[in-house]
């Protein structure tokens, strides 16, 4: 899941983007308005939007969002506590309300709740489990034995079981990696996807030769954070 961080407050921002990394997903943080004003062009599943920007109001770019067609959910964080802000906020176009300080788990719970509400924001996860995925610890539950995963290893594995049926290229393996942050070697997929083979199967994930990779339908999981 691809997440767009507007937030001008280091300390803050640097926080969200770790917890948001370590829990799995792609995080782009910009830091103020005026480069927010692109950013939400790009795609991505969510949207967390500060309010008070440097260079650009949070909400002339959530309503420039919405002119421009974006139907990404917007979930504003905001330390503007007033009804009279809340509603200036709904009404621009975000989809939820929170205000600063918050709690860490509140967050994710908004999060999960907008996945909910629009499942293009991520895909739930599937019934009658046989792996279960931890996003605290990074670890997995395969059978009966308990494995640890690095970062990406994890990432790799949850976005291809999201998928679960469809075959995705390495470039798209690699966008949900690294996002926008590039940098990876060419071979990084591949890497990672033999770790995975070798840690816990080397069934579970299938190669389809000259296209990416896949893991079948049938193998179903749950998360846990």
């Amino acid at each position: 899941m691809r997440v767009l961080l507007v937030e001008d407050d280091e300390l803050l921002g640097d926080g969200i983007q770790t917890a948001l990394t370590r829990a799995g997903y792609s995080v782009h943080w910009v830091r103020d308005g005026k480069t927010a004003l692109d950013a939400v062009l790009d795609p991505s599943n969510v949207i967390i939007l500060d309010l008070g920007l440097p260079g650009r109001d949070g909400l002339d770019v959530l309503r420039h969002a919405r002119r421009s067609g974006i139907t990404t959910p917007v979930l504003v964080l905001s330390a503007r506590d007033a009804p009279t802000q809340r509603v200036l906020g709904l009404d621009a176009g975000a989809d939820d309300y929170l205000v600063k300080p918050f709690d860490r788990d509140e967050l994710f719970a908004r999060l999960r709740a907008l996945q909910r509400r629009w499942p293009d924001a991520g895909p739930e996860p599937l019934d009658n489990p046989k792996l279960r995925l931890d996003t605290i610890t990074l670890s997995v539950t395969y059978g009966n034995r308990v494995v640890a995963l690095q970062r990406r290893e994890f990432m790799l594995l949850r976005k291809l079981l999201e998928s679960a049926g469809q075959v995705l290229s390495r470039t798209q393996l690699e966008e949900s990696l690294y996002g926008w942050e590039g940098g990876a070697e060419s071979n990084a997929v591949d890497v990672h996807i033999h770790n995975l083979r070798k840690k816990l199967d080397p069934g579970l994930i299938r190669t389809v030769r000259g296209v990416g990779y896949a893991i079948d339908r049938q193998t179903d999981f749950v998360t846990s954070e």
